[in-house]
């Protein structure tokens, strides 16, 4: 009778050491398609997150300014009220392409890897200091641009945007001096504009 009730015992404790076994791999292989599950959805929200910071995962060489590019600069539309801002903005853009990533010139947009549409839509001054007599001092002279970057074959810009510059200088009662000041402050914000340019597509990179 001892030994029927010593193989009972036996028995349940096998069934139930085979119980507690089941439910650990049972429970090991729920948490390990728990973990596999979490991954799936942390990859997404981590890429979204990179994306809006402004990161990208992936940048070819293709994709950045390369130094030898020829780049092209056509005639740039002019809604202000300057008849040769438009010129000095152009041999700016070309100046700092050039100067900042070693792009040079093209002959025409057929031979460029990149070209650039703009409008000059804003040319102003605006006097910003006065004497002590109530004369005005210091005048702003202010660019409004917006420009666009294609690379040849392609439809959809790689950048697009307004810039803003602005360069203050001096009157003078000499009005052929003030008109050289104010061409002075219109190249110097030219090429403040073209600067901005290039890093602007840079970091769009």
């Amino acid at each position: 009778m001892r030994k029927c009730c010593c193989s009972r015992k036996a028995r349940r404790f096998a069934r139930s050491s085979m119980c507690r076994a089941s439910l650990s791999t049972s429970w090991w292989g729920r948490a390990m398609a728990f973990r596999a599950f979490f991954r799936l959805l942390l990859l997404p929200a981590l890429v979204w997150v990179l994306s809006g910071c402004g990161y990208q995962l992936t940048n070819s060489a293709s994709d950045r300014l390369v130094t030898g590019q020829k780049i092209w600069v056509p005639f740039i539309g002019n809604e202000s009220v300057s008849p040769t801002a438009q010129t000095v903005l152009r041999r700016a853009l070309y100046d700092e392409s050039h100067a900042l990533r070693g792009l040079v010139a093209a002959d025409s947009e057929a031979s460029a890897d990149l070209f650039v549409k703009g409008r000059l839509v804003s040319y102003t001054t605006k006097v910003v200091s006065y004497s002590s007599e109530d004369r005005a001092r210091e005048i702003r002279l202010t660019l409004d641009v917006e420009l666009e970057l294609y690379r040849r074959g392609e439809a959809a810009p790689l950048w697009k945007g307004m810039l803003q510059a602005s360069k203050t200088y001096p009157t003078n009662i000499n009005l052929a001096l003030q008109r050289n000041a104010e061409e002075s402050a219109l190249e110097a914000a030219a090429h403040i504009i073209a600067g901005k340019f290039v890093s602007a597509v840079e970091q769009n990179f």
